[in-house]
């Protein structure tokens, strides 16, 4: 399987978009500051994923999302879970 995510830090709650195919390792690498795109803004929670039979898929899903219509509709989609703290 291939996961599309989204993950908020819990430092600026600020959204980070990607895609995986192990979804638990590459939350876990967030975490543990391996990555240099998220790593000042670790630590992160998981608050959506979406699980596909191809990558591509799953590549084109992030796409999606990191567009202007598909940042509406995650705001859309999670407004209960964004104002969460």
């Amino acid at each position: 399987m291939y996961y599309f995510y989204i993950l908020r830090s819990l430092k600026n709650n600020k959204l980070y978009l990607g895609q995986t195919a192990d979804l638990k390792k590459r939350i876990k690498s967030h975490n543990n500051g391996e990555n240099k795109a998220t790593k000042a803004y670790k630590p992160f929670e998981l608050i959506y994923y979406s699980a596909f039979k191809n990558k591509y898929d799953a590549i084109n899903c992030e796409k999606y999302f990191k567009t202007s219509a598909g940042w509406k509709r995650i705001h859309r989609m999670l407004e209960n879970s964004l104002k969460e703290k």
